[in-house]
């Protein structure tokens, strides 16, 4: 009965067109003061404990990198790159666009970031080639997506400070399922467009493969700092993040010289507004995951879950519809925070590894970024295509078609996540 009542309130708040943020808070408050005789101290007190975790500042440093990255002409360059290499395969600037996406993933550990930095520069040079608008704005949408598979991640950081687990396993686990993602959406683009007869490109020397390599060297290297550094246990992944952030300055303003030191304000500005807007999220659903376990939703959950006989399977293609649904009205951050405390219990109790639940979650979190209606990746396409909403949603099906059937594959086949952790951390 307060599970519903809890659900309800929160439903309609958001209903109103309330931040997921505040509407979470407020049916805390509103629950705990009407329903309970829970302290008003201990809210308080949760709110600042709920943060204090070390993992939580990879998050503003990580938003640091990739904003200095985006404005630092690193995308250009991985773009020449990419190009250089696959530029003269069937629709070969769509699948630079790809390998440019899963490279700047690579390095920003964001989404939006990825759509808008490699977007922005390959949408107009397609458009430009004689490729169809839709078909440009379909790739880059659904290929920006692998900004939070490909670690570093976000999103992995926040699964990892919800279920207290390791976040350099969960940025491991996420290495063999991106690539593959990165190679289905690359597959999907050359069989359109070899089917509707898109341009090639002339095929580069190896001369100018290796210029434009060397090129975008430095940033290209980020990823070997970054992934490195932790695997060789230099240094955390919190550690990493705040390395990424001093290296994308140094490489954006003293190396390329794209980003000039007036602008760095703005870029710092930029980053300081993001950061605050997803720690008030986690705040808040801290305080969330307070109420829940309080009045012990999660483990009745739990009980009536594992109660239905469901199996592994059963539940997880619940999870699957369950997470696919809340992806038609949240943005990833707060569906990770929100449901993972609740479907994470269940996980464990029925015997699935933590690591390769948290992948498929991000995995669920990818999908929901290419759909409407809150789809972030279809907003920040349609601001650089100016596109409408209901357009891109036409134009991205294919390649949104076979995030699903990976979705499947990664659910069910856990070796696809597990090897590599299990290989380096036996």
């Amino acid at each position: 009965m307060n599970a519903a009542i809890i659900f309800i309130l929160l439903l309609l708040l958001m209903l109103t067109g309330m931040p997921i943020s505040i509407s979470l808070g407020l049916t805390v408050l509103t629950f705990l003061f009407t329903m309970t005789t829970v302290p008003i101290e201990s809210v308080a007190l949760k709110l600042f404990t709920g943060i204090e975790k070390f993992e939580i500042m990879a998050i503003p440093f990580f938003i640091l990198a990739g904003n200095f990255l985006t404005h630092g002409g690193v995308a250009r360059r991985m773009i020449r790159f990419a190009t250089s290499m696959v530029g003269h395969w069937h629709g070969g600037l769509a699948l630079a666009g790809v390998v440019a996406c899963a490279l700047f993933a690579a390095v920003s550990g964001s989404s939006p970031a990825t759509v808008v930095a490699i977007g922005s520069i390959i949408l107009p040079a397609m458009v430009k080639q004689g490729y169809p608008k839709r078909f440009g704005a379909g790739v880059i949408t659904t290929s920006g997506a692998l900004g939070i598979l490909i670690p570093p991640s976000i999103v992995m950081v926040m699964y990892s400070v919800t279920t207290n687990t390791s976040v350099g396993a969960l940025f491991m686990a996420g290495v063999v399922p991106g690539l593959m993602l990165a190679c289905l959406l690359g597959l999907t683009t050359w069989v359109l467009a070899k089917k509707h007869g898109y341009p090639r490109m002339a095929k580069a020397s190896w001369g100018e493969r290796w210029d434009a390599f060397r090129k975008s060297a430095w940033g290209l290297f980020l990823i070997v700092i970054v992934m490195g550094g932790i695997y060789s246990g230099v240094f955390t992944p919190t550690e990493a993040a705040a390395i990424a952030a001093v290296y994308a300055f140094i490489i954006s303003v003293f190396v390329y010289k794209d980003l000039r030191l007036e602008q760095v304000g703005r870029v710092l500005l930029d980053s300081a507004s993001l950061s605050a807007m997803l720690l008030y999220i986690i705040t808040n659903a801290v305080l969330f995951s307070f109420l829940m376990t309080s009045e012990n939703i999660p483990q009745q959950m739990a009980a009536w879950l594992t109660g239905q006989g469901l199996g592994v399977v059963g539940f997880l293609l619940v999870v699957n519809i369950l997470l696919l649904l809340a992806g038609n009205v949240m943005e990833p951050s707060s569906i990770v925070l929100i449901m993972a405390p609740i479907l994470f219990p269940v996980a464990v109790q029925l015997g699935i590894d933590p690591i390769h639940f948290g992948i498929l979650i991000v995995v669920n979190m990818e999908v929901g970024m290419c759909h409407p209606p809150v789809g972030l990746n279809l907003y920040v396409a349609s601001g650089i295509t100016k596109m409408g909403i209901s357009e891109l949603t036409v134009a991205v099906m294919p390649w949104l078609l076979t995030m699903l059937g990976f979705l499947l594959l990664v659910t069910y086949v856990p070796a696809i996540s597990l090897w590599l952790p299990n290989l380096v951390y036996g």
